[in-house]
């Protein structure tokens, strides 16, 4: 198709909204890249871009033209990727939103790990808590835990951790080791908010406790901490809590129950990602799957 490289150089300037930013980023003049995307509407017979002097618009042509022309463009990248990948190993920046306790309490080794084995990657994390849009903003991928809301984004299982009980072994010598969930409703137990009932299971056996306490918050790694300073019982994944579990500074209860699996997703936009974004995901998969 002779326009496929015009088509290319449209998709830069429809991302971007700016004829100047997609010529850098493309590395040719701001006027060949203005000229080919005329010739290329020439040739189509319909107008894509709206263009004033401050900003760029699509049009509704301009828009179908880009969402079709996007997928056809990253099909053709990534097939020249993956011939390059046989040859070498995958490189570039990677961006990735990834959940703050997550990444600081658990994967921070499994990325070290990571980057040993792809020295050719770089890398830009975000661990803000809020949900990145992925459509809108320049991420390759976005880790994350619990139910996924229905965006129409690719979401890929990575990993399933099983929630457990602990509490500090001054909490349980001040107020007693809970011999049964509903002991739990006349202890001091440190919540997520929105979660102040809990579910158990052991073996097919189910039970929901409503549970409270004097701290309810939205950080893992500081119900954690609140439980090693003696402020009640967490339910936490293992993972998280692993090495205050081997200095002892907190102790598994009830250690017949667990709470329910939470689930760990890498989402991305599409499922045509470069090389370096699936050997990232593949990874964490390997390591948070075998936990």
């Amino acid at each position: 198709m002779s326009h496929l490289n015009d088509m290319a150089l449209f998709v830069e300037v429809a991302r971007v909204r700016s004829f100047r930013k997609a010529a850098e980023a493309l590395g040719m003049p701001n006027s060949t890249l203005s000229r080919r995307i005329s010739e290329l509407e020439k040739a189509i017979g319909l107008r894509l871009l709206h263009r004033t002097t401050r900003k760029i618009e699509l049009t509704e042509a301009g828009q179908i033209y880009y969402e079709r022309s996007k997928r056809i463009v990253d099909e053709a990248r990534l097939a020249h990727e993956q011939l390059g990948a046989m040859l070498e190993q995958p490189s570039g920046v990677i961006r990735v939103s990834l959940p703050v306790d997550l990444a600081t309490l658990y994967l921070t080794p499994i990325i070290a790990d990571f980057a040993r084995l792809y020295p050719g990657i770089t890398f830009e994390f975000d661990l803000t808590p809020r949900r990145v849009d992925l459509v809108t903003e320049p991420f390759d991928v976005a880790i994350r835990i619990g139910k996924l809301e229905d965006s129409g984004l690719i979401a890929r299982l990575i990993g399933r951790h099983s929630l457990y009980l602990y509490a500090s072994p001054g909490y349980i010598e001040a107020s007693g080791a809970p011999t049964e969930p509903a002991d739990l409703r006349e202890r001091e137990c440190i919540c997520m908010r929105r979660n102040l009932r809990w579910t158990l299971h052991r073996g097919t056996e189910t039970v929901e406790i409503d549970v409270s306490g004097r701290f309810t918050l939205n950080s893992v790694g500081m119900i954690g901490a609140l439980a090693v300073n003696h402020q009640g019982i967490a339910l936490l994944p293992e993972k998280i809590v692993a090495q205050d579990l081997a200095a002892g500074r907190l102790r598994r209860i009830l250690p017949d129950w667990q709470g329910p699996a939470v689930s760990i997703y890498a989402v991305t936009e599409t499922r045509l990602i470069p090389a370096k974004t699936q050997r990232f995901i593949e990874f964490l998969s390997t390591k948070l799957m075998e936990a």
